[in-house]
């Protein structure tokens, strides 16, 4: 079986959308990124990648919603195929919020009975790489990438 990310330049290879900060948007959000990967293929030519991307866009637009919420303002979900020569690609999501005052961070420890705080542990172990940039003027940008497999 041959694994192949087909990255052509006739398709489009990136994707935003401007989404409330709400659990709606959220969820809005998890919508929007299932449909764009299953259009570049990634649900059938790299399917862990895809599921977890999946999980990773799901808590990056949880903590926008929920964390970098500011009343008024929404956040920005992007989505970007990547080229890695020799023959890889890598997926980056960005989830841009307006709290540049609040950054990520990885609790120390979780209580076992905590309904929240293991998100971006998560993130952390499903991505290859992750952390967050600061955004003009008072917002921050937070990023995740997963490689894709190489061609065969």
């Amino acid at each position: 079986m041959k694994s192949e990310i087909p990255l052509d330049t006739a398709t489009p290879r990136a994707h935003t959308a401007q989404l409330t900060a709400s659990p709606k948007g959220a969820s809005i959000g998890r919508r929007i990124a299932r449909q764009q990967l299953t259009a570049w293929g990634l649900n059938s030519i790299a399917t862990e990648t895809f599921h977890s991307a999946l999980l990773v866009i799901a808590e990056l637009a949880a903590n926008a919603s929920t964390h970098g919420r500011v009343p008024g303002r929404g956040f920005e979900l992007a989505l970007r195929l990547v080229d890695k020569p020799p023959g890889g690609a890598t997926l980056r999501i960005e989830v841009s919020d307006c709290r540049g005052d609040r950054h990520p961070t990885v609790p120390a420890a979780c209580a076992a009975h905590a309904q929240s705080g293991r998100g971006l542990t998560l993130v952390g172990a499903l991505a290859d790489r992750w952390g967050s940039i600061p955004r003009h003027p008072n917002a921050k940008t937070v990023w995740a990438e997963l490689d894709l497999p190489h061609a065969a």
